[in-house]
């Protein structure tokens, strides 16, 4: 795994950026990628059942998953350079393709929430798979760009 001075478009880091660094190298494994993806429809949950003790058990999966897996060994899955992407990505701000899918994203989730709390499945479920599918088309952005990076250091090099 690149260390945070050898990665494409990476910079020295300090304090908040080392911890960003680390948290998205265990985030990149695939397991935790996929696992996450897979836990969306968990989200909707609490709402349903209008449960806190869900809530609570759902948001420390969430905020555990990005760390609780091993850095990858390489970078060869799709998955791991979309992570990877998303971490350059974020590093500053940006309006482009991947924002606008991002915000349509986060306004699936809404909508998604919407129709928990009603307890409409007509509403939770094609929100939930759609915003499932835009994370998706947003990983494939962000493994283009981790790509970009990569051959952007490579002509600079």
């Amino acid at each position: 795994m690149n260390s945070s001075t050898n990665r494409p478009g990476a910079t020295v880091c300090t304090g908040s950026a080392r911890l960003k660094r680390w948290v998205f190298a265990r985030h990149s494994n695939p397991l935790s990628a996929w696992s996450r993806w897979a836990s969306v429809p968990l989200v909707v949950l609490p709402f349903w059942k209008r449960s806190p003790r869900a809530g609570a058990a759902v948001a420390a999966w969430m905020v555990l998953n990005p760390i609780v897996f091993r850095s990858p060994r390489d970078e060869r899955a799709w998955a791991t350079r979309a992570m990877l992407g998303e971490e350059l990505w974020s590093e500053r701000l940006r309006f482009d393709k991947a924002s606008t899918v991002n915000a349509v994203s986060t306004a699936a989730m809404a909508v998604s929430i919407a129709g928990a709390w009603r307890k409409s499945a007509a509403q939770t479920v094609p929100a939930v798979v759609f915003q499932m599918s835009l994370t998706l088309v947003f990983w494939q952005l962000m493994a283009d760009f981790y790509a970009t990076a990569e051959e952007t250091d490579r002509s600079t090099a």
